[in-house]
This record gives structure tokens, C-alpha cells and sequence, in this order.
């Protein structure tokens, strides 16, 4: 992620070397005739919009709207999706009374609504997803002209004392719950519900050599001895079971898993359908 603080003299100069990347590494494939095959893309931190709440005022940080602008344009001309890690796990972790751990988890609840558009909203993530499109649309790219991916969301299964939430239970809920979602439910958010939708989870296992908070060495699916941090229902061949429900895990253990998307590998996380195209991720 490049774009994550409001800093607009680094932010000028790191989006034109990143951009000319991104176009350098697309010439090549456009040398190879492979374009059409294989997207450039970059992902983004959460934290270049501004406002994310409610989702109608989502809108980029101004001193990052020609950065993005920019990138926004090369994702238009190149048919490239426009990709942001989105954790609602840290609006519950800074206001753990305020936010409903229902709402976050996936978990019944009776949400909210955006009376801007009088859309309705069960999960925070969802939320976040359509704050992102209303801020894309803000920059003049309407009709979902640009696809808005999830490169990156999880829950960690471990935390310090004052990290509300970091349970193996609740990791298991909100990943579970978010399967069921994508690979089980409707497609798309409230503003877009006849869209594709690609989100992947993050991680596959846990990293040990990352700095503090505990959180943040616990994302992972499996640990590093390559047993299961938690009942996910994966195993060695991709998704065994959906359901969130579940406490109790197949006989079969130390199972691992080639891929940390939200769906079998080589999979789409909308459909389960598998897909041909691949992506470069620039960053």
C-alpha cells in the first residue's frame, strides 16, 4: 500500500513513479499480447477516503484525488480493478462499545440505513465496500465503470489485552460468516447487488515476524506448523464446509490450503466458478 497518510508532496511524487510502473509493466504485456490476459492493478489502504461513514459521504482524501485520479483513469482505460484492503475489525477494535459486534461479524442484525439512499446495510464491510464506490463515482467514474475489488480483509484469532474482539471464535464467525455470504448468498453490495464481487481473505498463516500488536501476527488461517488456527473448513483440496457453525473439525488434521482467497483456490470468490485471468498487483 503506498497511499495511507495525507502527506500531498510525497503522495504527488510517489503516484507518478507508481503509475509509470504500472503502465511500464502493462506495455510489456500489451508487447506480448497479453493484456487481456493479465491485470495491473495496486491496492489501497482503507484510509485514502476520508469519510466512509455513512456510505452515500464516502469521498477520497482531497489532498489524494489527483493520485488517484490518475490511477482511477489507467484502471479505466486498461479494464483493471480497483482494489482496497478493508478490515472492519479496527472500527470494532477503536469503539468496541459504539460498534455492534453483530454488524461486523456478519451475525443477525438490524443494521442500518443510509438515508441518502435509503439503502440498507446488515454488515459493516459491505458498508465500507459501497463507501468506496460512491467515492470512485465522486471523481467522475460513474455506472461502475471501474471495478472496486477487497484485496484484503480477515480478523485476527489472537490480540493484546486491549485489542477488543481477537478471538479464534469471532475470526471464525467473521470468516466463516463472509463465505457463507459470497459463495452461498446474493452477489453484490446494496449499491451494486448484480455485481460481481471479489474479496480475499487475508492471510493463509500467521506471521511471527511482524511487529506489535499481537493482532497482527494473527490473521492467518493456519499457523506456521501448518495446523489450523481455527475450524475455517478448508482443507488440503480447497472448502469442505460453509458453515460458521461448525465447532467441530474433521477428523483430519494439520491440514494447509495454496491459496488465501475466500473460496477454493483457482476460484472466484463470487461464484466458485474458476477464472483464467490473473492479476500483477504494483505496490
Amino acid at each position: 500500500m503506498v497511499f495511507t497518510f495525507n502527506d500531498s508532496s510525497l503522495s504527488s511524487i510517489t503516484s507518478e513513479r507508481l503509475l509509470r510502473a504500472m503502465q511500464s509493466v502493462y506495455s510489456a504485456l500489451c508487447s506480448l499480447n497479453l493484456q487481456d490476459k493479465v491485470s495491473i492493478t495496486t491496492a489501497h489502504s482503507l484510509a485514502v477516503l476520508q469519510t466512509s461513514y455513512l456510505p452515500f459521504a464516502g469521498r477520497f482524501h482531497p489532498d489524494l484525488t489527483p493520485c488517484l485520479t490518475a490511477i482511477l483513469n489507467f484502471h479505466l482505460k486498461t479494464g483493471s480493478p480497483f482494489l482496497i484492503n478493508a478490515y472492519p475489525y479496527f472500527a470494532y477494535k477503536a469503539n468496541p462499545k459504539q460498534v455492534p459486534l453483530e454488524f461486523v461479524l456478519f451475525q443477525p442484525n438490524s443494521g442500518i440505513v443510509d438515508p441518502a439512499t435509503n439503502l440498507h446495510y446488515d454488515n459493516m464491510l459491505f458498508a465500507q465496500i459501497d463507501a468506496v464506490h460512491f467515492a470512485v463515482e465522486s471523481l467522475g467514474f460513474k455506472d461502475d465503470a471501474v471495478c472496486v475489488q477487497i484485496s484484503e480483509t480477515g480478523w485476527p484469532s489472537k490480540g493484546d489485552a486491549d485489542e477488543a474482539g481477537a478471538t479464534p471464535e469471532n475470526a471464525k464467525k467473521y470468516n466463516g460468516n463472509l463465505i457463507n455470504k459470497l459463495v452461498c448468498g446474493k452477489k453484490g453490495t446494496p449499491m451494486r447487488p448484480n455485481a460481481d464481487l471479489n474479496i480475499y481473505v487475508f492471510a493463509l498463516f500467521n506471521e511471527n515476524m511482524k511487529s506489535s500488536p499481537t493482532s497482527e501476527r494473527n490473521y492467518g488461517l493456519f499457523k506456521l506448523d501448518d495446523s489450523s488456527a481455527y475450524y475455517t473448513g478448508f482443507n488440503s483440496t480447497g472448502l469442505l464446509s460453509t458453515s460458521s457453525n461448525t465447532s467441530t473439525p474433521p477428523s483430519s488434521t494439520g491440514s494447509s490450503s495454496s491459496s488465501s482467497s475466500s473460496v477454493p483456490p483457482g476460484s472466484s470468490s463470487s461464484s466458485g466458478s474458476t477464472t483464467s485471468s490473473t492479476a500483477v498487483v504494483v505496490s
